[in-house]
């Protein structure tokens, strides 16, 4: 147990590793409501991606960066001059900018993948590190599967690129290796052989292959980390980054044993969560530790009636500390509009005046085929619309559909392209297939290839809503679409409308001149 309360700095980077989740990307306007929900929870650093990647990307990053009110905002750069000055360029608006340069340093990195000496590392690092303090005055530095690495190149690293002026230094386990011993004695280590280190941030950034993300970032923590590099939900490469809400939560309900604070407003947690899933559609396990759905769920008899005597028999934090209240009111047919709007917050979602109208409009109408609307009929409703803000080129109009299994079935779709009506008719394995064919069609997109289909009943019973998601890749990007309906059908073929619109929407432009590695291939993970 410690004797003094330390201050752990946030870094999130559900924006940069998260977003690098298959099937997780987000478009601008999706980022910047994530930016809210992040400035709302508190955190210290948003590491808005990375800047050299793509135009696209640039873009993105810049626009963040000029956004954020308070939180520093961080371009992700490789030890190349031309990454670094992408990244100031994207970052130096914000009200309080930072680059975050890196290199690899496992013998395995450094041989393999760099095809450099470890000197020629130490070179690049300390020249790389100085350039960028001449840019900005808060400079990150990563070593690259430091948790791979030889502890005295580690050391000569590490003090290398503090003399050349590194404000934070960050040692991540990026293939998710480390035991939680190891990685706490590394930071140990580090504070205890390295002259400076204890003048600069030390940060932690792990990786979940071996479920250990949390774990690990905890034990920096205790080995004297200041900060904790995560992403909301635990998104990110592979099998994901250390959870923010996990490591949040831990710290405070373990304060006694870790002697550590956050800054972070642990009630927003629940929202940006659900803001989280909402704009890239991924959804969490129902056992999803602080956010699933069952994480404050009690189902056997003895936990039931422990927690109606006193909730501390088996909640060790409560519903409300991370903004989830006990109790809902009901939506139904005679609910109000202001009951509406504040549970489509509650939900995470954060919208102008006239989308809550709009939105409003059709939860009367599903009210009046429903007797209760469920928050996931709200969360479905809010998600498959675009609203004002992003107008779609593609609507749907109208459509027929024929199965049968004694001819071929076929589809007929109607759709407002760019305002124009325009109908075709497609054949295919079934009603939906074919309808799909029809839209590719009218679309002028007939590579776009269906990559991921799924349908689920957004709730139970006959009335049940079902919500259907979809990834269509073309042109070597992946774009995602959902659609609601109480017919299974309507919902197939809005859910590829919107993945189709997104397509002709892309406004990516070719990536940046120079040398830029794959999305993915960033390393810092």
């Amino acid at each position: 147990m410690t004797s003094e309360t330390k201050r752990i700095k946030i870094f999130d980077s559900t924006l940069r590793d998260g977003e690098q989740s298959p099937g997780c990307s987000m478009n601008l306007a999706d980022k910047l409501l994530v930016l809210e929900h992040l400035e709302a929870l508190g955190v210290d650093v948003v590491e808005a991606g990375f800047a050299a990647s793509s135009t696209g990307d640039f873009e993105a990053v810049q626009a963040l960066a000029r956004a954020a009110k308070k939180t520093v905002v961080a371009s992700l750069a490789r030890c190349r001059k031309a990454d670094i000055d992408r990244a100031w360029e994207a970052v130096k608006d914000a009200r309080h900018p930072r680059i975050h340069v890196f290199i690899a340093t496992s013998p395995l990195h450094m041989e393999c993948k760099l095809r450099m000496t470890p000197d020629a590392v130490v070179e690049s690092a300390v020249e790389c590190v100085r350039y960028s303090r001449s840019l900005c005055e808060d400079v990150e530095f990563s070593l690259e599967d430091c948790s791979r690495s030889e502890r005295p190149f580690i050391y000569r690293v590490v003090q290398a690129a503090i003399e050349a002026g590194a404000t934070t230094v960050n040692l991540p386990d990026t293939v998710g290796f480390a035991m939680p011993e190891e990685y706490e004695a590394l930071f140990r280590d580090v504070l205890e052989r390295v002259p400076g280190a204890a003048g600069v941030t030390l940060s932690c950034h792990c990786h979940n292959d071996l479920g250990l993300a949390v774990a690990n970032s905890l034990a920096a923590v205790r080995g004297g980390a200041t900060q904790v590099e995560c992403c909301l939900n635990g998104i990110g490469e592979r099998a994901g980054n250390a959870s923010l809400e996990e490591i949040v939560m831990a710290l405070k309900t373990r304060h006694a044993f870790f002697g550590a604070d956050t800054g972070i407003d642990t009630t927003k947690i629940y929202a940006a969560s659900k803001c989280v899933c909402n704009v890239t559609g991924s959804k969490l396990q129902a056992n999803k530790a602080i956010v699933g759905e069952n994480a404050f769920a009690h189902e056997a008899g003895i936990h039931q009636h422990g927690v109606l005597a006193n909730p501390l028999t088996y909640e060790i934090m409560t519903p409300e500390s991370i903004g989830l209240p006990r109790s809902k009111m009901v939506l139904g047919k005679h609910s109000g509009k202001h009951a509406f709007a504040q549970r489509l917050a509650d939900l995470g979602f954060r919208l102008e005046d006239a989308r809550v109208d709009e939105l409003f409009a059709k939860f009367k109408d599903l009210a009046d085929r429903k007797k209760t609307v469920s928050d996931a009929d709200i969360e479905a409703l809010a998600r498959h619309s675009r609203g004002a803000d992003a107008p779609a080129r593609l609507e749907l109009d109208r459509f027929s559909a024929l199965a049968s299994d004694a001819i071929t079935p076929m589809g007929a779709v109607r759709l407002r392209f760019d305002g124009e009506l325009v109908e075709k008719t497609g054949t295919g394995d079934g009603p939906i297939n074919a309808c799909y064919a029809a839209i590719r069609e009218i679309a002028g997109l007939p590579s776009a290839r269906l990559e991921v289909y799924n349908l689920t009943a957004v709730d139970g019973g006959m009335d049940a809503q079902c919500e259907a998601t979809v990834k269509v890749s073309h042109n070597g990007r992946v774009y995602r679409g959902s659609g609601v309906s109480t017919d299974i059908v309507e919902a197939s073929i809005r859910a590829y409308i919107q993945a189709l619109d997104s397509a002709l929407a892309d406004k990516d432009a070719a990536p940046a001149a120079f040398d830029h590695p794959q999305r993915g291939d960033t390393g810092v993970h």
